[in-house]
């Protein structure tokens, strides 16, 4: 059972109607805004291959993005909690999504290449250690956006330790 529960709202409104609306497949463009009061407005559309504006953020795009993003933030949180230093942090992810010869489609995995640099003699220690492999492990178990996705969030994570000034 949730203790708390935090609602999340935006506006998406699509601006691609360009003149006819979706009179035909070709016809329109996918071109969309998402609006977040107080934020700059989010200029979305479709993935090139869909039809859609290359110059804009696709829906796939920013579902890896909030993954990466909800991963490193909780990584921080648990890297606090074990008192390990982090200095850096740095993600190349990547999705692979499918689609289907019916037209629909479904993301089947998605890998996260963290690399973290970490500080100080208690988490230098840690670079190479499985412990902090076992951090990432628990950042997954608490990441609110991997625990809401029917598909594996796999992880190959690599460390580094800060070079000190001399």
């Amino acid at each position: 059972m949730s203790l708390d529960e935090h609602r999340y709202a935006l506006t998406v409104r699509w601006t691609g109607n360009l003149g006819e609306g979706t009179a035909s497949y070709r016809g329109y463009s996918r071109d969309h805004d998402a609006e977040i009061p107080g934020l700059p407005v989010l200029r979305g559309s479709a993935d090139p291959a869909f039809h859609g504006d290359r110059t804009r953020y696709n829906p796939e795009q920013l579902l890896l993005a909030a993954l990466s993003q909800c991963h490193m933030l909780s990584f921080l949180h648990v890297a606090v909690k074990h008192g390990v230093v982090v200095t850096a942090y740095e993600d190349q992810a990547e999705g692979l999504m499918r689609t289907n010869r019916d037209g629909s489609g479904q993301f089947e995995s998605v890998t996260l290449r963290p690399r973290v640099t970490v500080a100080g003699p208690a988490s230098a220690a840690l670079a190479g250690d499985p412990l902090l492999e076992e951090l990432h492990v628990e950042a997954n178990k608490v990441c609110f956006i991997a625990r809401s996705v029917n598909f594996p969030v796999l992880h190959e994570p690599t460390a580094a330790v800060e070079r000190q000034a001399d």
